[in-house]
């Protein structure tokens, strides 16, 4: 593991109006890192995620962890986060947030503005994926037990893509049929199903913490960075 420094950050949102207090982590030294977003749960930017931010930077990422809720109400936000994943997926205000995150991230000193990548959490994961096809340039994304938007269609022309979804979750359906269509696509992918296991197995402020479908799902995801972000 690479010893870390890390500091909180301003990023302004997409409309010009506010900003979010983010969280960001890199190791040491000038670099340039490649760059990782991840996306929070409906929880918000907490110690879970701010402990994962930490995890990819001893990895070698420069990790910005942004706050969607950020000096706004926690209520209306996930409003709009759901109409965003629900009516309005590809085009909406949090995912213009969320690529206004990534081109802050590529404008830090010792990131690598070529080599950007995204992963989130049930909510986030469900936006991973639409960065996967909206941002464009960006190498690779990484979805835990997130939803998929349509169309489908869309994932044709989508960045590598891996996927931790436990077997009979609610977002397992979808899962299966984002799967076929980067199969037939040919969109480099890693998409599995974990028996036994329930939404949100890899928070470890959640109960119960599945320690092997987590460990299993960080050394997967690891290995696809490693192979598509390098």
């Amino acid at each position: 593991m690479l010893p870390i420094q890390f500091a909180m950050v301003t990023v302004p949102r997409a409309n010009g109006k506010g900003s979010m207090e983010s969280f960001f982590v890199k190791p040491e030294g000038p670099g340039p890192f490649p760059g990782l977003v991840v996306i929070h749960e409906a929880f918000g930017l907490n110690d879970n995620i701010r402990g994962i931010a930490r995890q990819f930077a001893e990895q070698g990422y420069a990790t910005l962890a942004v706050d969607l809720f950020s000096n706004r109400n926690r209520v209306l936000c996930m409003l709009q986060a759901f109409h965003g994943m629900l009516i309005r997926p590809l085009h909406n205000p949090v995912l213009a947030d969320l690529s206004a995150s990534i081109h802050f991230l590529q404008k830090l000193p010792g990131v690598d503005a070529n080599r950007i990548g995204a992963v989130g959490f049930c909510m986030g994961g469900g936006y991973a994926l639409q960065l996967a096809v909206t941002e464009k340039g960006m190498k690779a994304a990484s979805t835990f037990y997130g939803a998929t938007p349509k169309p489908l269609e869309a994932f044709a022309e989508s960045c590598p893509i891996v996927g931790s979804y436990p077997e009979k979750d609610f977002t397992a359906k979808s899962a299966r049929e984002l799967d076929a269509v980067l199969e037939k696509s040919n969109v480099p992918h890693d998409i599995k199903f974990y028996e036994n296991t329930q939404h949100s197995f890899f928070n470890r402020q959640r109960t119960p913490f599945e320690v092997e479908a987590s460990k299993d799902a960080w050394q997967r995801m690891l290995s696809f960075f490693h192979e598509h972000l390098g």
